[in-house]
């Protein structure tokens, strides 16, 4: 029996377009905390203290021995939206172009069912919607060194995933999604006239060397079927054309499916370019920026969100994702209690950008069928 009705989906439709014109970075999402917090408030779910701006509520069951946590995140990017659609971002330069809008109506619209449905509710089920998930600090950290999830038995989340074909419903046993940490390379050399190179110690042609070399930490230091990525985004030297800086300044990032592999990545990146500079009379520092940790599903409760699925939808809804090396902060709930993140595809005409590109935008038809999902999972926990 489908719970999510048509008003309820139109609902969460709304609110969905309503959050999307009011994009907050991360961080900085006050004024969408307010209003999660006043309609919680209404649903008469009770809020829990945590730090600002995240919000979480608690829903209280018939039986109360166990607890489920359902978490959205509320944050946005700092990208200028394009597109004609009526409900374009009304914040310059910030705008919600990878789903948070759509977690968030969501999970609000299943917490208006569960709440107006109290009596078929069994476990306590604790709302986060959760700061910060784009940028760090991570919000899911800071929402776990709180100890919200010292009383939870079990975690869900779920992505609007583009990348995945609409109708489908993804789930992965084990690791879903790669670590991601952002690192900084600081050649420091002698720099000098461009005409005369001999007399210098030339950082940019040492950077050069750097970013060949790092390439060869994950062709030959890493076990080849361990997944693993380094990548060098962004560089910063030099003012003119014919005058040598003193320094070259690389920043990328590293992305791992195991913490094995994760600190693996860090160690030989420090190794390798020191060396390397080193042998041409250069300096090179490494700093990395540890970020979240890779997303590891419980194999139980993926088990679990497979059954319900496949109960309520059928069988060939539900596919198998392979592991991705975008990161997500949903990895500091699963580190400390059992759970699973789920995708729900939503690929093909009515979304065809991928995350994160300014016209980007979310099919809303996988809206109810995301906030029955939620709801379900509730139902049927024990």
């Amino acid at each position: 029996m489908t719970l999510c009705t048509s008003t309820l989906g139109q609902w969460a439709i709304n609110e969905r377009r309503y959050l999307h014109q009011y994009p907050e970075l991360s961080g900085q999402e006050y004024q969408t905390a307010s209003y999660i917090r006043k309609w919680l408030q209404e649903c008469q779910i009770e809020l829990i203290d945590c730090e600002a701006p995240s919000v979480v509520g608690l829903l209280r069951g018939t039986d109360g021995r166990k607890t489920i946590a359902l978490r959205a995140d509320i944050d946005a990017l700092p990208v200028t939206e394009e597109g004609e659609k009526p409900y374009l971002s009304k914040n310059p330069g910030v705008a919600h172009v990878c789903g948070h809008d759509g977690h968030t109506a969501i999970l609000l619209a299943a917490a208006k069912w569960l709440s107006e449905n109290r009596a078929e509710v069994k476990p306590n089920v604790l709302f986060l919607f959760q700061s910060s998930e784009e940028m760090l600090p991570s919000g899911a950290e800071a929402l776990v060194r709180q100890g919200v999830m010292e009383d939870v038995d079990a975690v869900f989340g779920l992505h609007l995933w583009q990348p995945l074909e609409k109708g489908k419903i993804g789930i992965s046993t084990g690791a879903m999604m790669a670590s991601s940490d952002d690192v900084r390379i600081v050649i420091t050399g002698r720099g000098g006239h461009g005409s005369m190179p001999h007399e210098t110690i030339d950082p940019i042609y040492v950077a050069g060397q750097v970013i060949a070399a790092v390439q060869g930490i994950v062709s030959r230091r890493v076990n080849p079927i361990e997944p693993a990525v380094i990548s060098i985004c962004r560089m910063e030297a030099g003012t003119t054309y014919n005058i040598i800086p003193n320094q070259a300044i690389l920043y990328g990032t590293l992305r791992a499916q195991s913490e094995k592999t994760r600190r693996l990545l860090a160690a030989e990146l420090k190794q390798t370019i020191e060396a390397l500079c080193e042998a041409w009379g250069a300096k090179g520092e490494v700093i990395v920026d540890w970020g979240t940790p890779p997303v590891v599903n419980d194999k139980a409760m993926s088990e679990y969100v497979a059954t319900v699925v496949a109960s309520h939808w059928g069988g060939e809804v539900l596919t198998h994702v392979e592991p991705v090396m975008g990161g997500e902060d949903f990895s500091y709930y699963l580190e400390r209690k059992p759970g699973s993140f789920i995708f729900v595809g939503m690929g093909g005409e009515k979304s065809s950008f991928p995350h994160h590109h300014p016209r980007f935008d979310i099919d809303e038809d996988v809206i109810p069928t995301s906030t029955e999902l939620l709801i379900q999972l509730v139902k049927h926990f024990s």
